[in-house]
């Protein structure tokens, strides 16, 4: 799944069990609660409108989430998600059109970086595990620079646990060979704790909070205000 030109039924249904799973196992109340940290933290008021970037949004399902939080709790939140499969993007936008307030953008992260966007909140949920540390380092630092209140982190924890379990789940939802491979790259490229402190003494970040979450995951909330 890291071949951006990818695309097809096969691609579709991956994407669609990913995150029928992150949703199963309560991984994307990893990042809404992350969310709900930076919000509460920056003291915004109801009236303002939260611009919200997702890197690597997948099929949408992470956003799509916070869109349904905001409509629940008379939030404003613009959101915006970002992936550099352009196939992936057009089946994000086709589940997302009864969602005024979500727009895709089909690009490169670092390129996308350059610019002079700013958001209030970046969100990379799954993603930062596809980089090696050196990226990670550098897309963290721009992070810092274009997000107003701050950036979160729901990324996966490395260990044999983990990898099992996946391969149990990846038999009960009948997983397609590219899912069940991906996942488990995926679990292989996760991270210890002290890669992810490790990381933030490098980028010499003054707030943040690191916890560990069910399902094997950690919760990365960069404060930049």
């Amino acid at each position: 799944m890291d071949d951006f030109s990818m695309e097809g039924d096969i691609l579709k249904d991956a994407l669609d069990k990913i995150a029928d799973i992150n949703r199963l196992l309560g991984g994307n109340k990893v990042t809404l609660q992350g969310v709900k940290k930076l919000l509460e933290a920056g003291k915004f008021q109801k009236y303002q409108e939260i611009s919200i970037l997702d890197v690597g949004c997948g099929n949408g399902d992470m956003i799509r989430t916070l869109a349904d939080y905001a409509a629940e709790n008379g939030l404003k939140f613009k959101l915006t998600g970002m992936d550099a499969n352009a196939f992936t993007v057009h089946h994000a936008r086709s589940l997302s059109v009864s969602y005024p307030n979500i727009s895709y953008l089909c690009a490169d992260i670092f390129e996308e970086i350059k610019q002079e966007r700013v958001y209030d909140v970046i969100l990379c949920t799954l993603t930062l595990h596809h980089f090696k540390d050196e990226e990670i380092i550098g897309l963290i630092k721009c992070f810092t620079l274009r997000a107003r209140m701050g950036i979160v982190v729901n990324d996966l924890h490395r260990t044999a646990i983990a990898y099992y379990l996946f391969i149990a789940i990846c038999f009960v939802f009948r997983l397609n060979k590219m899912s069940r491979d991906d996942g488990l790259v995926s679990i292989l490229r996760g991270f210890k704790k002290a890669d992810l402190i490790r990381y933030s003494k490098q980028i010499k970040l003054k707030k943040y909070t690191l916890r560990w979450k069910w399902a094997f995951r950690y919760q990365w909330i960069i404060n930049t205000r």
